[in-house]
């Protein structure tokens, strides 16, 4: 392959893909090809859309037509993107009608070894519970990955020796790429477009695209926008009209309450920690993977996170199974 031959990007659409998971990502492509037919240089990027079937209704009804059939093999650097769908992680792996497991078949015997050519230079990005189908057909392995704050759990179920990382917009590890939710596959497409393109035509594609805040591989999901409102729960509110004389009384997350408490290592504190931990009001990838954004120095971070892997494999040692590792 030339280096100037543009990349097949391949979008997975399934019955009830989510259509902004689908959109979002291939405009930020096609804004790419414009900007650099623009500046006098070759498109990048071929967009392809497969699927189990030629047709497939999206998540708000639309229905994609013409749908390419998945292919036996994939070309020289293919990017292959597997894109997300509304429900429960219940309800979607309780439900894998025929085309999810077509596309689960096509991944595992098609995508798989590409992506084990190093020299390819294939991709898999998924976008949010995309991730899902990604690990259920076995293509994680021991890499980092991410996706939807909903189904975390479920996809560290599907791929248990993965490292699942929490509250990240986007997660890199070798040929996979993953996103979070939905508007997320958008800032994972920009950073795609960056590496194959410049970060000169990224900053322009995410101008177009009115995307006034380009996102990286480090920043967190959740907004900043929503920092301090776990006070929202039905449970606080009652405190606050009731104790507060009607105003609004602020409560530390559980979160950060259970990641103040880990620093301070008291006895009380990890008997705490670990009812946290047990009960499932934290999530064990969550808290470790916050360690990072402590005001600590890194022997303290260190000291932290062992010390949380520490209550977890003696809450799994008791039987508390749910304490992922």
């Amino acid at each position: 392959m030339r280096p100037t031959d543009p990349i097949d990007v391949l979008f997975l659409v399934l019955p009830d893909t989510l259509l902004l998971d689908l959109a979002g990502p291939a405009e930020a492509f096609r804004l790419a090809n414009q900007h650099l037919q623009r500046l006098g240089r070759p498109t990048a990027f071929r967009m392809r859309f497969v699927g189990a079937g030629a047709e497939a209704t999206t998540s708000v009804g639309l229905q994609v037509a013409n749908l390419e059939p998945l292919p036996q093999a994939l070309s020289a650097r293919s990017w292959v993107v597997v894109l997300g769908r509304p429900g429960s992680s219940e309800a979607v792996l309780t439900t894998k009608r025929p085309a999810w497991l077509a596309a689960r078949h096509w991944l595992a015997k098609v995508v798989g070894p590409a992506l084990d050519d190093d020299a390819g230079g294939h991709r898999l990005l998924t976008v949010c519970v995309g991730a899902l189908l990604a690990a259920d057909a076995g293509l994680v392995g021991r890499r980092q990955i991410t996706t939807h704050h909903e189904v975390l759990d479920a996809l560290s179920t599907l791929a248990p020796h993965a490292q699942v990382c929490a509250n990240r917009v986007f997660v890199v590890d070798g040929p996979l790429w993953s996103s979070a939710g939905i508007t997320a596959g958008i800032d994972l497409a920009l950073h795609c477009v960056g590496d194959a393109c410049g970060d000169a035509v990224a900053a322009a594609v995410a101008e177009t695209m009115v995307v006034f805040q380009r996102r990286g591989v480090d920043d967190p999901e959740r907004s900043p926008l929503l920092a301090g409102r776990s006070h929202l729960h039905p449970a606080v509110h009652r405190v606050q009209n009731a104790n507060t004389n009607g105003r609004v009384g602020y409560c530390l997350a559980l979160v950060d309450l259970f990641l103040s408490k880990a620093a301070a290592g008291r006895e009380k504190d990890r008997e705490f920690c670990m009812a946290l931990l047990a009960h499932d009001y934290v999530k064990l990838a969550e808290v470790l993977d916050l360690v990072r954004t402590m005001p600590l120095d890194a022997q303290g971070q260190r000291r932290v996170r062992a010390a949380i892997q520490r209550w977890a494999k003696t809450l799994r040692d008791d039987g508390h199974d749910g304490v992922k590792a």
